[in-house]
């Protein structure tokens, strides 16, 4: 399959997540230890996107080891927001965010596991998806068989997003979760009609997550477009509770069992927060790790039924506006302290863990000009359900046009 004209253009050019493989293109990973590796093979993404007639331009830039919202690595330093140089531009997809929305490139791949396609999709002003666990095969992975970090598209467009899905999506025998579903169906075209759904919106999860005021009222207009677009809103959410242990101890596995090693051997070199998240990895008991399968399966099944009853699910992308650059994370939330560095990404971390699909699809500014997203979450496996709500709230709005306009402040260097 190639890329037909359209804003992705006849031949794509794409530059790759700096997590993702590239064969005989130097890959960091964000972290000195592997400043200079430069992989033999391809990761499956970028195989896909290759024969798909991409043409690969470079890496776009990720926290180190992928870890974290904020873009910031001691190899290539900080990704600047393109709205506001003093901020953020998200992460751990922000290079992606950040040179699609300069025109850099029409499309570019990245992951999720807490929110890392859909925050910087959020802070940039375009459009990411996290697709459900299996819709994207990942090889190589050394948990083939987790389902808290995904592989997705990013884009300008919600068809542009679909498209790129359309070669991403699709079975590969070296991925046991892969679903069988063909790539090719999420390149049919979308129509946008959301009329008759039932729609829930939660500006918080039900009190479950601090949000700031100005977040708030961006989003605040997003419901009247879906009222105004046919669909039935009322405010309601999902019982998430027990969401967050479940994502921190799945999370702290994962990267114990990613990068435990390069502990042992490069601690030195490593950022505090990379070693601590390690480290939280290296206390799991069975037992810990039993109990957070369980509430797992609770919430499954809480969140099942809650779709029984609607069709999509709103809600904030981020909690807070992009912040200051120089900080490597938020410290409070409305008031609200975060006492660890993942603390502020609970509104798009706690979505992770429900297996649930997840659109950003740009939504509004803040009085100061700074992007805020609307999360577009729907049941188990409908991919498409999401897509085709992003792309009728994309027609409705065009908040994705709004392209940056800035000059570089005093203290910062391009």
């Amino acid at each position: 399959m190639t890329f037909p004209c359209g804003d992705a253009g006849a031949s794509a050019s794409i530059a790759h997540k700096d997590l993702h493989d590239t064969a005989g293109i130097r890959t960091t990973y964000g972290s000195p230890v592997f400043a200079d590796r430069v992989p033999d093979a391809d990761h499956l993404v970028v195989e896909r996107l290759k024969r798909a007639g991409a043409i690969s331009v470079g890496k776009t830039n990720v926290p180190e080891l992928g870890m974290g919202s904020h873009t910031v690595n001691p190899v290539f330093g900080a990704t600047f927001n393109p709205y506001d140089l003093s901020r953020s531009a998200g992460g751990s997809s922000g290079g992606a965010g950040a040179a699609l929305v300069c025109g850099m490139v029409p499309v570019a791949d990245g992951s999720d596991t807490g929110g890392s396609l859909r925050n910087p999709a959020s802070f940039n002003n375009v459009v990411g998806l996290r697709p459900s666990p299996g819709r994207v095969p990942s090889w190589p992975d050394k948990a083939p068989w987790g389902q808290l970090s995904v592989k997705g598209p990013m884009a300008r467009t919600v068809p542009d997003a679909a498209l790129m899905l359309s070669v991403l999506a699709g079975p590969d025998p070296r991925s046991p979760l892969a679903l069988d579903t063909p790539g090719s169906v999420f390149g049919w075209p979308l129509r946008g009609d959301v009329r008759g759904l039932r729609v829930a919106w939660s500006p918080d999860l039900g009190g479950a997550v601090p949000v700031d005021a100005e977040v708030r009222e961006a989003l605040r207009p997003a419901v009247e477009v879906f009222a105004g677009l046919g669909c039935e809103v009322k405010e309601a959410c999902p019982d998430v509770s027990g969401a967050d242990e479940v994502f921190l101890t799945l999370r702290a596995w994962q990267m114990e069992l990613a990068y435990g090693e390069l502990l042992d051997r490069h601690r030195e070199s490593l950022a505090p927060d990379v070693v601590w998240t390690i480290e939280e990895g290296r206390k799991l008991s069975g037992p810990a790790l039993g109990a957070a399968e369980l509430r797992h399966a609770a919430l499954f099944q809480r969140v099942r039924t809650f779709f029984e009853t609607y069709d999509l699910l709103l809600l904030p992308v981020s909690q807070v506006a992009p912040f200051d650059v120089r900080l490597p994370c938020p410290s409070s939330v409305e008031g609200v302290a975060m006492e660890t560095y993942p603390d502020w990404m609970r509104s798009a971390y706690l979505v992770s863990v429900t297996g649930c699909p997840a659109l950003s699809v740009p939504a509004g500014f803040t009085p100061g000009g700074l992007p805020v997203g609307l999360q577009i979450v729907g049941p188990h496996r409908q991919d498409w359900a999401v897509l085709e709500a992003g792309y009728a709230f994309e027609r409705a709005t065009r908040v994705g046009e709004s392209r940056p306009a800035v000059a570089v402040p005093d203290g910062v260097r391009s």
